[in-house]
């Protein structure tokens, strides 16, 4: 199995995604990250040059819902790198609320950033992918996938299947190619997201988390 050297990670000022890239960083890999909040990921980048100077980082600002600035920020990224050898649509909204309360405007939000943003990621990475004749896409869905789940969590659930589901279809059309699909159910972990949700005994904290998530997404 390749190493991939070069990865790409949306969503990585904070959460799942800035767990992702430390953890990466301590590999040794090279790393595209990308969020709506660059001072954060300047401030992430400075720490991890800090503690593993041979680590190329680039960062750069991203709303993934700008879907023409996601495919900018891919190729930008592709011309630094050389390459591209992974893409980590991690990039999401946990917010929502129960349908028919009048809170379609959060329920929007959440479709729009979890399954619509994550689409234009999909489509910019493929793209990238089927250009180098190589590559890696994973998408990082939820457990809540696997199921509807009432109040809060409706929207979220349905997205996150869509998630997988869209997954699903590439790596089928890409069976027969060096290009690999890979998706991620992540249970319970510690995140921003979860903040303000009640702490469950499934709930695992966020170190442990991102370390069983890159250790599937290896295995690939």
């Amino acid at each position: 199995m390749p190493v991939r050297q070069n990865i790409v990670i949306t969503g990585a000022s904070s959460g799942l995604g800035e767990g992702m890239a430390r953890l990466y960083a301590g590999m040794g890999r090279n790393l595209g990250l990308c969020a709506r909040r660059i001072d954060r990921l300047e401030q992430l980048k400075a720490e991890l040059q800090a503690r593993h100077p041979s680590v190329r980082i680039s960062v750069k600002a991203l709303d993934v819902n700008d879907h023409a600035r996601v495919f900018e920020v891919f190729h930008a990224f592709q011309q630094e790198f050389g390459t591209l050898d992974r893409v980590i649509v991690n990039a999401g909204l946990g917010k929502g609320q129960a349908v028919g309360k009048g809170r379609f405007d959060a329920n929007l939000q959440t479709a729009q950033t979890n399954f619509i943003a994550a689409l234009a990621q999909c489509e910019a990475a493929v793209g990238i992918f089927r250009q180098q004749q190589a590559g890696h896409l994973v998408t990082i869905s939820s457990m809540s996938a696997m199921r509807g789940l009432p109040r809060n969590l409706t929207t979220y659930a349905a997205t996150k299947a869509g998630l997988a589901a869209l997954s699903e279809g590439i790596r089928a059309d890409l069976l027969r190619t060096p290009i690999r699909v890979s998706t991620i159910f992540p249970g319970y972990i510690e995140t921003e997201l979860s903040g303000k949700a009640d702490k469950t005994p499934l709930m695992t904290e966020t170190e442990a988390g991102c370390r069983a998530m890159v250790a599937a997404i290896e295995r690939e």
